[in-house]
């Protein structure tokens, strides 16, 4: 069922949806250069016998948790009822209704609060400032 948010309870869980979208960032950032190293191992390692270890297994198991980790971090922000658009960006939606009509709350990033909104199908470049006693 999908949640509906005012633009004081988006507010309300901004903080921690920072927060979540700061640490998806990170995890995004730490899994780039670990798949790099990775691929870069893979192409200049030398050809192993069969009776030795994976030299990649490591590697890969930590690009496998990084994966998961951020799987949890990005399921959490859906089950808020929040809507996360773009990690790099730092872009999230929050359903809401404006004058009968559905719309989305949007954050961006840097922004201290939740002052846009946009419809559905307009997506960021569609944004408009909030009106001060909100949807």
């Amino acid at each position: 069922m999908k949640k509906w948010f005012t633009p004081e309870e988006a507010n309300a869980i901004l903080p921690i949806i920072r927060q979540e979208v700061e640490a998806l960032q990170n995890i995004k950032n730490q899994f780039e250069r670990m798949y790099a190293d990775l691929r870069h191992l893979k192409q200049t390692a030398p050809v192993t016998d069969e009776n030795r270890s994976d030299p990649f297994f490591s590697l890969e198991c930590e690009l496998e948790f990084l994966q998961i980790e951020a799987q949890t971090i990005a399921n959490s922000i859906t089950h808020k009822g929040a809507e996360l658009k773009d990690i790099e960006l730092g872009l999230v939606d929050f359903p809401s209704v404006m004058n009968g009509e559905e719309v989305l709350l949007c954050w961006k990033q840097g922004e201290e609060k939740i002052s846009y909104y946009h419809g559905p199908e307009d997506g960021f470049a569609g944004r408009k400032p909030l009106e001060e006693d909100g949807p």
